[in-house]
């Protein structure tokens, strides 16, 4: 079983950058992100539990579900957002650790956006590392690729934990507000140490 460290950072601090440098010197990655869209996709296999719970008018034209009308109801109603976790969660875990031991590297990154929000650092997770950056650019990010206006990502940022909060359960940081150089710079240090705990586990 590969050491498994578990990544998280709030919306816009750059997760997706980090893990393909990581990728590229080598680590595995599993985005649960990238598991819940495949989970909610056309004949996903919580389209069925989704349609049961809210209704069709929660799914899109071609079957899937309509994230920006979730998001909206989630956001309004706490427990229709506790009520997707329920469906979404077991089922995402599930796929996750399957993908983690079929992955055959020294260490995999399994990123949980919101690993602090859902309790930290899980069973099997060796470490934690939190990807760190300024509130105002996980703003101008955010805005810059999605579309959402500032007030929907401060929206967003509101429901998720506060930077300190994803700091105290941090082992590792990476500071994702500089350069390309200073984060390659970083990521080369990390996976270093990783490959090391990786040979003494």
């Amino acid at each position: 079983m590969a050491l498994v460290v578990g990544v998280t950072g709030g919306i816009g601090s750059g997760k997706t950058t980090v893990t393909r440098l990581f990728e590229q010197r080598g680590a595995g990655v599993v985005d649960t992100d990238e598991i819940a869209r495949a989970l909610t996709a056309p004949g996903g296999e919580a389209i069925a539990a989704i349609r049961a719970r809210f209704g069709a008018a929660y799914l899109d034209a071609k079957g899937g579900l309509d994230r920006g009308a979730m998001r909206a109801l989630a956001f309004r109603d706490p427990a229709a957002r506790r009520d997707l976790e329920a469906i979404l969660h077991p089922m995402i875990r599930a796929h996750a650790d399957r993908m983690v031991v079929a992955l055959d590297v020294p260490y995999v990154l399994l990123v949980v956006p919101l690993l602090v929000e859902t309790g930290g650092k899980r069973s099997g997770m060796t470490r934690v590392l939190v990807i760190d950056c300024p509130e105002q650019v996980q703003i101008e990010r955010v805005v810059r690729r999605s579309g959402l206006s500032v007030d929907q990502v401060k929206a967003i940022m509101a429901a998720q934990a506060t930077r300190v909060q994803r700091l105290a359960h941090a082992d590792d940081i990476i500071d994702n507000g500089g350069d390309q150089a200073g984060l390659a710079a970083q990521v080369d240090s990390l996976h270093r140490r990783y490959m090391s705990l990786a040979e003494h586990a």
